[in-house]
């Protein structure tokens, strides 16, 4: 909500003058959120107030120009003018675009030499064959609002040319503007927030609502409520003799103008007005269009409704309306119906204040996507007790300023209900904040939120309080929300930090320094890690080409999604993970090795049912049990993708593709970092390549795969070219408990070569392993260095060429053991594979 200083100050009963951040200061200190505080823009030179004399339509123009010869009294040329008896006013020919303005009104007029807001400096310029001496200002261009639809045009009875524009339009005045929590709907009005400034300064605040009413004699109109649910109350005034052509006066037009709301007219500025001012809305109906009584009911099927928007609305069963014997008048709360609205000859007006039932208004704001500034106050709901003041006020200022008459009936159907009175100790608030307060405190500032106190004791002889709260304030209804109130009016400053001492314990489980672990290896390996959006669109399986059987098609669905086209939880990491890679190619990295550690969720084979626990007690054991046996089992993966180099181009080379072997060396650097050893075999797996995937296994046990991804998946994603990827159950990997530290040998390796031709089907993995179980405990290392076909090795075989690195613990390896060994690895690789020597 906007507010200007100077109004919210005006309901302060102090002398003390608080700048605008010692009032944001004061806000923020009982609790609200200050977005922002804005000084009007800037305004210096000669502004001043203009008649327009004289009006030269421009018409070999396209668009409207007007050379308007404006008397204007400046101020060195004023005083001359009274000393010499001289009443004549400077004429000057200015240059304007805008039409709202006629012969005779008042203007806002910026001389050259004027700088307005933005640092826009005014000289005199010729411009459309003209000199224009000057610029007729709008409201937006003095920085009072953004409505820019014309001219400022002043009302003749509280302006005279010659006047000070600045000092007159209040230039110098500054918007704070506050985000209103929902809880607090009685701060969207300059009375609650001056109520809230007047505790947080400790100083008397005068209530804006705080009108005589007077005792009604009659009916303003007859009126029924056929649904008490959804009107508490319902208050009407009518005043008719309504001068229609009766200007709304400026103090009111600026502070609508400050708060964001265009003036309209002068009865439904003052419905506005007095809506900013004591957090009630109103409306306004043109009486002779009304037919027969008022009803307030919901709407019946199909029946309809033009707004005063001139828009169509097919309205719910669920919306309350205003009607007459014509059907449906006002969307009850939101907006009005055009065929009652106050027309620029209406005299005679019925003003109507009432209380709807906030559910109710916000689904019909939702429905019809209709939201307004009533709307607004009325879900967070509003006072029941301020309609026949907030109406009283409105009746008055139409009669003071339109020369309205107020019938001396009123009609009030409906009534407030009581708010329930609240006990709690009076030193509950001390025991909640830990803070020894101030004798009285709890008393005095419950009383200045304007609850009713009465001090008496509980049954075991404490002293407590038993607190009726205010109408405006319905969310008091339990002793925690007195005891936030005084804590906040005290200060939550005063409040100490204290930090609880840590308990003593064993510092992080295997499982979780494993995870970190895995996460510093692979980020050292360089993979960055990202943190994805964890929900999935059910179309990706189709685009993962997974067939209507595979278990990855079984997913949780969200009731309420934040991304209606995301709805599943995943139960895999790599669709989320593909749309992190989109992304960030997307935006022109073209080298992208990523990686994730979390969970997935999968669901149940079959359904458990979930117990209904009310929140009243602690649930049993029963109940917890039943709850933890409904969960989906959500286990932790990793995840790596990759896509462009794995190594970077440079003047040092061209750099290097990533491919598969890079994914499934991923999964081996997670499972060194795990302290366990993968087992890799070729594999079939959608989405990946069916000829470029890996099996990673423990033992005989699958934990993940890895590899290229299929082309088609590549281009229904839109991935990039060969894009690679690895996931792997993290919490499918044995967990080792200690990993004994390395004892590295003293003495030399002695190092050989071997060449095997295999039959080409033969994985490599499984000749390595053979070759590693002949080798014994002297083969220390082995790595596969060199992959050969062709004609010298025959058809269907391969050559497999390993680099062996033998070495004893405790002494100095001979070359004929060394040989000895190699020997019996490759023993072992005939043996099992017919594995020879390659000549």
């Amino acid at each position: 909500m906007r507010v200007p200083v100077s109004w919210l100050t005006e309901h302060l009963e102090t002398d003390e003058r608080f700048t605008a951040e010692q009032l944001a200061d004061a806000f923020v200190r009982v609790g609200f959120e200050v977005e922002e505080v804005t000084p009007l823009g800037q305004v210096t030179g000669p502004v001043v107030v203009g008649r327009v004399a004289e009006i030269e339509e421009l018409t070999e123009y396209k668009k409207p120009i007007r050379y308007c010869m404006v008397e204007i009294y400046e101020a060195e040329d004023h005083a001359e003018m009274v000393a010499d008896g001289s009443d004549e006013p400077r004429i000057r020919g200015i240059i304007c675009g805008a039409t709202n303005f006629v012969e005779g009104d008042l203007v806002v007029v910026a001389l050259p030499g004027a700088v307005l807001p933005g640092g826009f400096a005014i000289s005199a310029r010729k411009t459309y064959g003209r000199i224009s001496d000057g610029m007729i200002c709008s409201a937006r261009e003095l920085g009072l609002g953004d409505e820019h639809s014309g001219i400022l045009v002043l009302p003749s009875g509280e302006a005279a040319a010659g006047d000070d524009a600045v000092e007159l339009l209040g230039l110098d005045d500054t918007i704070i503007e506050l985000s209103i929590t929902p809880d607090r709907g009685y701060a969207f009005s300059i009375r609650g927030l001056a109520r809230e400034l007047a505790c947080a300064l400790d100083v008397a605040g005068r209530d804006a609502a705080a009108v005589d009413v007077p005792e009604a004699e009659g009916d303003a109109y007859p009126v029924r409520i056929e649904d008490g649910e959804g009107c508490e109350r319902f208050v009407a005034r009518r005043i008719t003799g309504v001068d229609p052509t009766a200007p709304t006066p400026w103090w009111v037009r600026r502070r609508l103008l400050l708060a964001g709301i265009r003036s309209i007219s002068f009865p439904v500025d003052v419905t506005n007005y007095v809506m900013l001012e004591t957090g009630q809305p109103m409306h306004a109906f043109h009486t002779p269009s009304l037919k027969g009584d008022l009803v307030v009911r919901r709407a019946a099927a199909g029946e309809k409704l033009t707004t005063l928007d001139d828009t169509v609305r097919t309205l719910d069963t669920d919306d309350i309306v205003i009607a007459d014997d014509t059907g449906p008048i006002s969307l009850a709360g939101v907006m009005g119906g055009a065929s009652t609205e106050v027309r620029p000859d209406s005299t005679d007006i019925l003003l109507e204040a009432a209380i709807w039932d906030p559910p109710s208004i916000a689904r019909t704001v939702r429905r019809h996507k209709l939201p307004s500034e009533a709307a607004k106050r009325f879900e967070r709901t509003v006072d029941p007790q301020l309609p026949p003041h907030a109406l009283e006020r409105a009746a008055r200022l139409l009669r003071d300023h339109a020369d309205g008459s107020i019938q001396p009936g009123r009609t009030d159907e409906g009534g407030a209900r009581p708010l329930a009175p609240v006990t709690m100790p009076i030193s509950l608030p001390d025991r909640v904040a830990g803070v020894e307060y101030d004798r009285g405190a709890t008393v005095r500032r419950l009383t200045q939120i304007g609850c009713r106190v009465e001090v008496g004791s509980t049954d075991d002889g404490r002293p407590s309080v038993t607190v009726l709260p205010p109408s405006w304030r319905p969310d008091l209804v339990e002793p925690a929300d007195l005891v936030e109130e005084v804590l906040r009016l005290e200060g939550y400053d005063t409040i100490p930090s204290v930090l609880p001492a840590a308990p003593p314990g064993a510092g992080t489980t295997p499982a979780q320094r494993r995870r970190r672990t895995v996460a510093r290896a692979l980020a050292e390996a360089g993979y960055v890690e990202v943190l994805p959006f964890p929900f999935v669109s059910p179309t990706v399986w189709d685009a993962f080409g997974l067939s209507p059987e595979d278990n990855r098609r079984r997913t949780v669905s969200l009731l309420n999604p934040l991304e209606a086209d995301r709805s599943e939880l995943a139960t895999t990491l790599l669709p989320a993970m593909l749309d992190v890679l989109v992304r960030n190619v997307s935006r022109g990295m073209r080298d992208v090795a990523l990686y994730h550690i979390g969970q997935v969720v999968l669901p149940k084979a079959q359904q458990v049912p979930v117990p209904t626990v009310g929140v009243a007690d602690r649930p049993s054991d029963a109940d917890l049990a039943s709850l933890h046996a409904a969960l989906p089992q959500q286990p932790t993966h990793v995840a790596v993708v990759l896509a462009g180099n794995r190594e970077r181009a440079g003047w040092w080379g061209p750099g290097e593709p990533a491919g598969w072997a890079d994914a499934v060396q991923a999964g081996r650097i997670v499972g060194d970092a795990a302290g366990v050893e993968l087992t890799v075999r070729a594999a079939e797996l959608a989405p990946w390549h069916p000829g470029r995937c890996a099996q990673l296994l423990v033992g005989d046990v699958p934990v993940g795969y890895a590899g290229e991804l299929h082309p088609k998946v590549v281009d229904a994603l839109g991935l990039p070219k060969r894009t690679c990827a690895m996931e792997l159950k993290l919490d499918g990997l044995p967990l080792v408990e200690r990993r004994p530290a390395p004892s590295p040998s003293p003495y030399p390796p002695v190092l050989l070569d071997v060449a095997l031709v295999v039959d080409a089907k033969v994985p490599v993995a499984e000749v390595a392993g053979a070759l590693r179980g002949g080798g014994g405990d002297l083969l220390e290392d082995l790595n596969l260095f060199d992959v050969f076909t062709g004609e010298q090795v025959g058809e269907g075989k391969r050559s497999l060429a390993y680099a062996l690195r033998f070495r004893a613990r405790d002494r100095t390896l001979t070359v004929e053991e060394a040989t000895a060994a190699r020997d019996a690895a490759v023993a072992a690789a005939a043996e099992r594979y017919g594995a020879t020597l390659r000549a």
